[in-house]
């Protein structure tokens, strides 16, 4: 893996860097971690790569790295940069045969994402989001009931993101995260609701199977000064008729990352909270019934993601590894000619793409006042 972002003072790239190693399936060998040359090489210098493995831009390091023999190269990049700087490093990489996974969301604009779609289709390679809570072995269970018809037709699906941290002008203290989170030539289109009302959209895809179609969107800047929104309501209509609600917000006062989906079907009903991750709720109008790890009728799916023995909480960092890792299966394969095992997936370039149009038509759908309900866009 050669690592584009995440330099020492940047908290994800040390959480993607922890989640790649959990299975040595992926070896860091090379990396350009900053904008700033000296930052890359101090960080390099921190992770006891050689020096001339650490790059002071990611075209330098992937030309050079093109240039070293197979074996001795990189396989791929991880890019772990805000928002803008994640489609030139992938568009790169892929045109010059390095397989890609790419922090969420994919591109800075539904016209960059919808570009990187073509390049990925044309180059073959393998490419990675991570929407790191699909990684969930409960989320997987989830999924797999809602596939065997478990909860008979979805009816309804409720999925809500409520954080605190944003409650003040954050951005003008010098906080790096707030900085740049909140600046539209950094982030994009949306605040809030790019952050992390995507993650709630692609949970609510993802679990159900169902795509969103119309929505009706209700976005609000709080913070006096702040340039993006930092909190959103959205009514959903899916396919086959569903209805849903969607709620992300950072103004919420004493919020974590409260992030909780709930799916109720024609014979029952589903519940998981991110802060819980070890316990699914299976309920009908019988009763309620807590799914753990130590029940043994889970799908092969959610087996294949457990990683600690009944009685140990598995969280954040185990649910990224498990995309790493997945995807480590999916590049080797490739170079085997083989098709990956579908029990383990990872979100794609098109997960990607429909984030992005999520993004476009929040944003739309809640600057007009004349439309209840705008199409979701493709």
């Amino acid at each position: 893996m050669g690592m584009v972002g995440g330099g020492l003072d940047a908290f994800i790239g040390a959480v993607h860097r922890r989640a790649a190693g959990f299975d040595n399936e992926i070896e860091l060998v090379c990396g350009c971690f900053s904008q700033s040359p000296d930052k890359s090489k101090a960080t390099g210098h921190a992770l006891y790569l050689p020096e001339d493995r650490v790059y002071s831009s990611y075209e330098e390091m992937i030309l050079r790295e093109k240039e070293l023999p197979e074996g001795e190269r990189m396989d791929f990049i991880s890019i772990v940069t805000p928002n803008h700087m994640h489609f030139p490093p992938a568009k790169m990489a892929l045109e010059n045969g390095f397989h890609v996974i790419c922090d969420k969301p994919m591109t800075l604009n539904l016209a960059e994402a919808k570009e990187l779609v073509g390049i990925v289709e044309k180059s073959g390679l393998v490419f990675g989001l991570t929407h790191n809570y699909t990684g969930y072995p409960m989320v997987k269970e989830a999924r797999d009931m809602v596939r065997s018809g478990k909860l008979g037709k979805i009816r309804k699906v409720v999925v809500e993101y409520p954080q605190g941290w944003l409650s003040k002008y954050e951005e003008g203290n010098d906080y790096k995260q707030a900085i740049w989170r909140t600046d539209p030539s950094k982030s994009g289109a949306a605040g809030c609701m790019g952050d992390i009302g995507t993650h709630a959209e692609n949970l609510a895809e993802y679990i159900t199977g169902l795509q969103i179609e119309e929505l009706c969107a209700d976005l609000t800047t709080f913070v006096p000064g702040r340039l993006l929104d930092d909190d959103g309501n959205v009514l959903l209509r899916f396919q086959d008729g569903a209805k849903g609600v969607l709620h992300a917000s950072q103004i919420s006062n004493g919020e974590e990352n409260s992030l909780k989906i709930y799916v109720y079907g024609e014979l029952g009903g589903l519940e998981w909270h991110q802060m819980e991750p070890n316990t699914l709720k299976y309920k009908t109008q019988e009763g309620q019934r807590l799914i753990r790890p130590n029940v043994g009728d889970l799908s092969a799916s959610a087996k294949a993601h457990w990683r600690m023995p009944s009685g140990h909480p598995e969280g954040f960092f185990e649910a990224f590894a498990n995309l790493y890792r997945n995807f480590a299966f999916a590049v080797k394969a490739h170079m085997n000619g083989q098709q990956p095992d579908p029990v383990y997936d990872f979100p794609d370039v098109y997960d990607g793409v429909r984030g992005l149009a999520f993004i476009d038509t929040v944003i739309a759908s809640s600057q007009d006042d004349t439309t209840k309900w705008t199409k979701f866009k493709e």
